[in-house]
């Protein structure tokens, strides 16, 4: 938990349904836990924020689905923000990691432009469900197209799922309250027939995207302002239906035991270039910073009895 005090924002994802209007979404609020995965590390502003939405939109994108597992969103690109890392369990802990070349950050954000194509260049967005051994993993792959994250996430759906979805993700860093928050609406399928009731529905959907852009900022991350509020201002006209909310939690994963599963992993060749003068060596999570030192005796013992993987 960080030690920054956070007010009544919340950790939440909040489900509920546009009846009049044939339409389901999410509604996510994240303070602790953003807090949480911001302590322990130095990002700038820009990454921070961009790391916020990152959380946020994972945590809208895995609740919109049903699955027992781990699921994680994922970008790489070859700009200064090379990756940005963000995975949560079907029991909402949720975590995150950035990865950035600092002197490029610096001259990027110098430069004008939207923040995708300038902060994080040329790259893909992943989205992955794991749900264990025994079951298929799902991945669904998009390049990074839009100029925000959320559009990118709009552009997977339209391409990927043929599901019309649409997104805002926020991020406030200001007052040491961190704070990140998105809303999403998708599309129902129809089950009516005919022209005149696709046209209903396209004009529904038009709806509820005008009302959507409506929103500012500043609302959806006011504490002041429960979820239910804002989506009551948004579409109180069409009917909303809210469902019981979710909460989010932070939470690493990491453990010494899966340290040392990974470590197992390599070749002893390239343990031996890892390793310091003495033999010894030392893992730091990327997710939480927590460090995991190994001494020369423990290495020797984890190799104790496996073959060789470098003979």
């Amino acid at each position: 938990m960080s030690n920054t005090e956070t007010s009544s924002f919340g950790d939440l994802i909040q489900p509920f349904q546009i009846e009049g209007l044939g339409l389901r979404g999410r509604l996510v609020r994240l303070s602790d836990s953003f807090a949480s995965v911001l302590d322990g590390h130095k990002y700038p502003p820009s990454v921070s924020a961009l790391l916020g939405e990152t959380m946020s939109l994972t945590a809208t994108l895995s609740s919109a689905l049903k699955f027992e597992g781990i699921f994680t969103l994922q970008t790489r690109s070859d700009g200064p923000v090379s990756i940005l890392m963000s995975d949560i369990t079907s029991g909402g802990d949720l975590r995150a990691y950035g990865r950035y070349d600092e002197e490029l950050l610096s001259k990027a954000e110098q430069q004008p432009g939207e923040v995708v194509p300038r902060i994080m260049g040329v790259g893909h967005l992943a989205f992955t469900v794991d749900q264990g051994e025994e079951r298929e993993r799902y991945q669904g792959i998009s390049e990074l197209l839009g100029a925000t994250l959320s559009d990118c996430a709009q552009n997977y759906f339209k391409q990927s799922e043929q599901l019309e979805t649409a997104i805002v993700t926020v991020s406030d860093l200001s007052n040491g309250q961190p704070r990140t928050a998105a809303l999403m609406i998708q599309r129902l399928p129809s089950h009516e027939e005919g022209s005149t009731a696709r046209d209903d529905d396209d004009e529904n959907w038009r709806r509820a995207v005008i009302l959507m852009s409506s929103l500012r900022k500043e609302e959806l991350l006011d504490a002041n302002l429960k979820p239910a509020d804002i989506l009551y201002r948004l579409y109180h006209e069409d009917g909303v239906r809210i469902y019981e909310p979710k909460p989010v939690q932070h939470v690493c994963r990491c453990s010494r035991d899966k340290v040392e599963t990974t470590l197992k992993s390599f070749p002893s060749a390239e343990i031996k270039d890892m390793s310091d003068e003495d033999g010894s060596i030392s893992v730091t999570c990327e997710f939480c910073s927590a460090e995991y030192q190994f001494e020369k005796n423990q290495i020797d013992h984890l190799f104790q009895n496996l073959s060789d993987p470098g003979e």
